[in-house]
């Protein structure tokens, strides 16, 4: 037997993510996935900019410091 991509190509509808709310529905699966990466890219960005924020932050409090 091949790997498992091969047979899910032969039959897609027993491949589990391509049901979506108890249907098969390879297309909305797919664009869900898509949703999903984009909303994870999204949310990495905003993570770096707080973590650069927070960071910018603290080393404005160490100078505050220093001078005082």
């Amino acid at each position: 037997m091949g790997e498992w991509s091969e047979y899910f190509e032969d039959f897609p509808e027993e491949n589990p993510a391509n049901w979506i709310n108890g249907r098969f529905d390879p297309e909305g699966a797919r664009r869900a996935h898509q949703r999903a990466e984009a909303l994870a890219q999204s949310q990495a960005e905003l993570n770096s900019t707080v973590r650069r924020m927070i960071e910018e932050g603290n080393r404005r409090a160490r100078e505050k410091q220093a001078k005082a």
